[in-house]
């Protein structure tokens, strides 16, 4: 039996510039984390003595003979990719929604694949993870996906990712001190707006969009090294983290018509009002999880602001996806 702990994660500039209609053709970039949210994935060999082949529990339970009678795309797809003859019992948690805007899904896929390479006997790099997950979102699913999610969840870390050409990416961890990452983690709010939306339907529309959108998107990709330049000069207040943050989400509100709401409008503009220096919508758009960069003596104006949202405390971590727990029974071998 394996046990796979896949991280979830917060991007915070560049998104829609790992969009490969984009990078392929101009360089993409973006700045994201890990957190310890986690998507848990425990798999197994089935034994030979049931009426079904594959036993696929998520929010759905799915017994199976074949393949193609798998009815989530991820679990069909990866199978197929590892070539997975025997049968599969497969079980899946995670502490957070899915299609919430904290790439849930490729951390799925990422997870799924670590398992399995385990369950094999193999062990592969985290590049190879994510190489294997973008695969098989972006090519067997055919999900209108970028790659930050697949490389962030594989590596863990807090990253800036450059996309160039051909699936080609460089992962750049960011190195700052204890004291700085603490500060910074410590201005971070999140929030679940509760509403739930298909990413793939929003990233589609914005994909469609993209040629139109060149100079914000070449906008948000330099925001990154501005980002990166905030942390680490020692003279820069950190709360321009904070206004590049609003920045960053005033263009990305505009690339399609299906990114934000009037609801989520109203909830940022509350909690920029109750002391806010900035904040963005995680993910495509359209719901899910809103981040908000607050100073710590403001946070509790935007706590009682916003007091009807979930609040989600977080930590960022830098582990990636791992195995976390391996046993070999005989008739697995």
């Amino acid at each position: 039996m394996i046990i796979s702990r896949t991280p979830f994660r917060i991007s915070f500039f560049g998104g829609g510039t790992d969009y490969p209609v984009w990078y392929k053709e101009n360089k993409g970039a973006v700045l994201a984390t890990s957190i310890n949210k986690y998507c848990y994935l425990t798999c197994r060999y089935l034994p030979p003595f049931f009426d079904h082949k594959y036993r696929i529990v998520y929010s759905k339970i799915e017994l199976a003979n074949r393949l193609s009678e798998i009815r989530h795309p991820a679990v069909r797809e990866t199978l197929k990719f590892m070539k997975i003859k025997k049968g599969i019992e497969l079980h899946h948690d995670g502490d957070l929604p899915a299609r919430a805007g904290l790439g849930t899904s490729s951390s799925f896929t990422v997870g799924l694949l670590n398992t399995l390479y385990a369950l094999k006997g193999k062990i592969v790099t985290k590049r190879q993870l994510a190489l294997d997950a973008i695969h098989v979102e972006q090519n067997m699913i055919k999900e209108n996906v970028g790659s930050q999610d697949q490389v962030t969840a594989a590596f863990g870390g807090f990253n800036k990712i450059e996309f160039d050409g051909d699936q080609e990416f460089r992962v750049q961890p960011i190195t700052l001190s204890k004291e700085k990452f603490q500060l910074l983690q410590d201005h971070m709010m999140l929030f679940f707006t509760g509403f739930s939306r298909i990413a793939s339907n929003i990233a589609k529309e914005q994909i469609k969009k993209t040629p139109k959108k060149n100079k914000e998107l070449r906008r948000m990709a330099e925001m990154v090294d501005e980002a990166i330049n905030i942390l680490n000069d020692s003279d820069t207040d950190l709360t321009d983290f904070g206004r590049l943050l609003h920045e960053n989400w005033m263009i990305k509100r505009k690339l399609t018509d299906k990114i934000s709401t009037p609801m989520i409008d109203k909830i940022y503009n509350d909690a920029i009002k109750a002391g806010a220096l900035g904040g963005k919508l995680l993910g495509a758009g359209g719901g899910g999880f809103i981040l908000f960069f607050v100073e710590p003596e403001k946070q509790q104006n935007v706590m009682k602001k916003l007091k009807n949202l979930l609040y989600v405390p977080f930590r960022f971590e830098n582990l990636g996806s791992q195995i976390i727990y391996y046993t070999r029974g005989d008739e697995e071998i």
